[in-house]
């Protein structure tokens, strides 16, 4: 059992250092240190600490285990690895912030930073830097190469990118990008709403898009400034100042219904008919290549 800083610091020196949860939580006189905060929502989910299965939170560490009573801070330097259930964080450095409650301790935020990568058995999030507040269980992901995948769908980001736990809710934030199968959607910001699927896991629903949002299929080039892609019918709904191109053909309106499925698009003005606008079309016939210039429009 790690009781001692002594013993952390001769196993760090030997190699790889282990300990887990209930066993940290002796050390700062709670068995349930890290537990505690993690075990309000034990049901499965696929990507979190914070509610993935039952038991304390393990940490790893090649460099040791630095623990900053004062300040309430248990740090864990050297290819860091904090886990639960099937869920766990990978960086260079892990900060677990822990505060006295009820006579109790608790961690309320991990901070992880350098290589992060966030994994379950079946999604993975990467970035610089992750800040996951485990109250509100939200993990913020900053920094280069943001990306958030599950086995269908990749959403990355320039800004930031946020996972909320208890919502199933992906956000990314500037210069959005989700693709899911053959459609690629774009935006300032992408909001994927997820729902329970098989075996627990993430099945998209739909996705929010807002600033700037553009849809590519095979077939379809879809603008608009705000959208909403509902993964489940395949329909997509643009508002203001859309436009959809197929080929060289090209339709502009204010809003747009757009089946994804069956190619059909339907634009209106601003949803009621009541607009001065118009919605506008351009169509190009399609060229025979057997036709000449000296046959094509003679009427013959």
């Amino acid at each position: 059992m790690i009781a001692t800083a002594r013993l952390a610091r001769t196993q760090a020196a030997a190699g790889r250092l282990l300990t887990t949860a209930l066993l940290v939580g002796s050390i700062v006189g709670a068995s349930t240190l890290m537990q505690a905060a993690v075990m309000q929502q034990a049901h499965a989910n696929p990507l979190g600490l914070a509610q993935n299965g039952s038991g304390g939170l393990e940490v790893e560490s090649d460099n040791g285990i630095e623990w900053r009573r004062n300040e309430q801070i248990l740090i864990a330097r050297g290819n860091a690895v904090a886990k639960r259930g099937t869920s766990r964080v990978d960086a260079d450095e892990l900060q677990a912030l822990y505060r006295d409650r009820d006579g109790n301790s608790e961690i309320y935020r991990i901070i992880a930073t350098g290589n992060v990568r966030l994994s379950s058995d079946t999604d993975v999030a990467t970035g610089d830097k992750a800040v996951y507040d485990i109250d509100q269980a939200v993990v913020v992901l900053t920094g280069e190469n943001l990306k958030y995948q599950t086995p269908k769908e990749t959403l990355t980001a320039e800004e930031s990118l946020e996972y909320w736990e208890t919502d199933r809710i992906a956000v990314a934030r500037g210069n959005a990008v989700a693709v899911a199968e053959d459609r690629t959607l774009r935006g300032d910001t992408l909001t994927a709403r997820f729902e329970p699927g098989e075996g627990g896991t993430n099945e998209l629903r739909r996705i929010d898009g807002d600033g700037n949002v553009t849809i590519r299929t095979p077939t379809d080039f879809v603008i608009g400034d705000q959208g909403v892609y509902d993964a489940k019918t395949g329909i997509a709904t643009l508002i203001g100042s859309v436009k959809i191109t197929r080929g060289e053909n090209q339709l502009n309106g204010d809003r747009a219904v757009v089946d994804l499925n069956t190619g059909i698009s339907r634009l209106t003005t601003n949803g009621t008919g009541g607009s001065k606008n118009r919605v506008r079309g351009l169509l190009i016939p399609e060229k025979d290549e057997k036709d000449g210039p000296a046959d094509a429009g003679t009427g013959n």
